[in-house]
């Protein structure tokens, strides 16, 4: 329904402070197009991909989906009840369409790439990305509102919160019932966060402090990049 899920579109006022941090942690850089007038970046370990933008080009992350011929294709988002916060469709413009969850998230979808992988990306010092980690009001709601667009729920859970996992064939998304998780997180996954730890002090990386009353600081732990995007990091999943 969304096509495939390109980038983690994020605001980066510094971006080359941010393209630093995220180089550190092992992720490559893509080969960006001109599609965008303002700086931009991308970064990946092959799994995930973060596309960092500056000069205020965006305000909020954004999950970035290519949706081949998407002027024909929006009539069948607007069925659903999609109401779009922008669209722009023109035979003379790169086409692009932007709306937003009832949870605040916001979705770009666009005609084509913004950039090209590189051949031979390796995982990155984190571990394994996992998910992305959305809080919402409503569980119930925010499943058959996601279930429409395209994801399958895959398993429910009350550990740490009450919490769905759903999965698509691009992205996996876990929606949260917390206020402990105040805003989206990018979720990996070790088998020993003391080892990640010493890895992340030879690299310079400090992990936040306290980490949430329900987790475990011993099996977890936060790293807050320079725009300010929280990466967390726990045991793999049951």
């Amino acid at each position: 329904m969304l096509g495939r899920f390109l980038e983690f579109s994020l605001p980066a006022p510094r971006i080359l402070e941010s393209w630093q941090f995220y180089q550190r942690l092992g992720y490559a850089q893509a080969v960006v197009g001109e599609t965008w007038a303002h700086n931009y970046s991308v970064v990946t370990d092959g799994r995930l991909t973060i596309g960092l933008h500056g000069e205020e080009a965006i305000t909020a992350p954004l999950l970035t989906y290519v949706l081949p011929e998407l002027a024909k294709r929006v009539g069948a988002l607007e069925d659903l009840g999609i109401e779009f916060d922008r669209l722009q469709l023109a035979e003379d413009s790169f086409n692009e369409a932007l709306f937003t969850s009832p949870d605040g998230q916001q979705v770009r979808l666009l005609e084509a790439r913004t950039f090209s992988p590189p051949d031979h990306p390796a995982p990155a010092q984190l571990g394994w990305f996992e998910e992305y980690a959305l809080p919402v009001a409503d569980l119930a709601a925010a499943q058959a509102y996601w279930e429409q667009l395209g994801f399958v729920t895959a398993s429910e859970d009350d550990d740490p919160w009450p919490h769905l996992s759903l999965t698509s064939d691009t992205l996996n998304l876990g929606l949260y019932l917390t206020r402990e998780l105040a805003r989206p997180t990018l979720v990996f996954s070790t088998d020993d966060a003391g080892k990640l730890r010493e890895r992340l002090a030879d690299l310079d990386v400090a992990p936040e402090v306290k980490v949430p009353r329900a987790l475990d600081p011993d099996r977890h732990l936060i790293v807050a990049a320079p725009e300010g995007t929280r990466l967390l990091v726990g045991p793999p999943p049951d």
